[in-house]
């Protein structure tokens, strides 16, 4: 059951989004005009080097409902989903794109069916991107269909992005989640509880230019796969005894060539072809080993996901001031004691078991 005086908090990550800022607030207070009284809006800023961050101060200074989370540096889009999954506290959070890709009126919807019919997890479906190149609408359909064949446990659906409205359960669920190599969309999937999907269709960038190339997708990819199948370590047994079978094979029809026909003229391309054919195989199955042994490196390090280097707005007093830790990451809040004074003795208390119980656990 929802209570009346719900909040529903719009996550935004940007990183050098000077261009779309104010459009996209703008857009916000005009299309969700009929729940602003529940909406905060969160900008986690990603180490952005323009005047994205002058932009969103500019923007608190006439907006109450706009908070900022800045990072010491650039540390990913998972990351940002991640601080904001760590330190927003409200009913439910919907992480949206700046660009306006993803329809702020759609929101409508999400809160609808998450208020109506008590759904955890309504996410978007992209049904029409035909403002996508073709490059990138066959890569992303090939994506997430090797993902769902080679993930047993956790499947995504297909053409769903970040866009989606969490529930509190949910969020809470995510927060106890360790991994350093984080995949939020099937992260997203993994805790269960009720989903729904609504269509849309995925209009073009309202300004600027994607900060996402081919290169940098195809990793984001491989992250996911790699977090959520062993099935590519456990493949390279199977290719191993075919491999193994065809050399028995082609040994036992060269040792009855040689007993019955002799062995007139040697086999020098068959040697190479078969040496170069052998060494391939286990270059791929050693660089696929070194895919997870790497990425377990990055767990035993610990290193936190993200550092947060302050936080701004509404959301500043919800942080404990100076430095806390969650499960992932790490939070500076420039909190002055007045401003921590100024919280009621609950909020204190709800604060300070929360940060020692996170400190214990690090």
């Amino acid at each position: 059951m929802v209570r009346a005086d719900y909040k529903v908090a719009l996550v935004v990550p940007v990183y050098n989004e000077e261009e779309t800022v104010e459009t996209f607030v703008s857009t916000v207070n005009e299309k969700l005009a009929s729940e602003l009284e529940h909406i905060e809006i969160v900008f986690v800023d990603d180490g952005s080097k323009d005047k994205t961050v002058e932009i969103i101060n500019n923007i608190q200074k006439t907006d109450s409902k706009v908070s900022l989370i800045k990072f010491s540096r650039n540390f990913g889009k998972e990351a940002a989903m991640s601080a904001a999954i760590d330190l927003v506290n409200a009913d439910a959070i919907v992480p949206i794109d700046v660009d306006l890709q993803d329809p702020p009126e759609l929101v409508l919807e999400f809160i609808r069916i998450w208020k109506e019919e008590g759904i955890d997890n309504v996410y978007g479906i992209r049904t029409d991107r035909s403002q996508d190149t073709n490059a990138k609408r066959v890569s992303s359909g090939g994506f997430y269909y090797v993902f769902n064949k080679l993930s047993s446990r956790v499947q995504i659906p297909a053409n769903v992005g970040d866009f989606r409205l969490i529930d509190r359960k949910v969020i809470e669920v995510l927060k106890q989640l360790k991994e350093r190599n984080r995949f939020m969309k099937a992260l997203y999937a993994w805790p269960g509880f009720t989903s729904k999907g609504v269509g849309y269709s995925r209009p073009e960038r309202s300004a600027g230019s994607t900060k996402w190339n081919y290169w940098k997708l195809w990793n984001f990819a491989l992250d996911g796969i790699f977090a959520f199948s062993s099935l590519p370590l456990r493949v390279w047994s199977y290719i191993g005894g075919v491999v193994g079978l065809f050399s028995l094979i082609y040994m036992v029809w060269n040792f009855l060539k040689t007993i019955f026909v002799g062995n007139s003229t040697p086999g020098y391309t068959t040697l190479i072809c078969v040496i170069l054919f052998l060494g391939a195989v286990q270059l791929i199955s050693i660089g696929v080993l070194g895919e997870y042994i790497g990425r377990l490196t990055v767990e035993m390090k610990g290193r936190p996901v993200y550092i947060v280097s302050d936080v701004e707005g509404p959301l500043k007093q919800e942080v404990p001031g100076g430095m806390s830790k969650t499960v992932v990451g790490v939070t500076y809040n420039t909190l002055s004691q007045d401003e921590n004074a100024e919280k009621t003795p609950s909020q204190r208390t709800r604060r300070s078991v929360k940060t020692a119980q996170n400190l214990q656990k690090s």
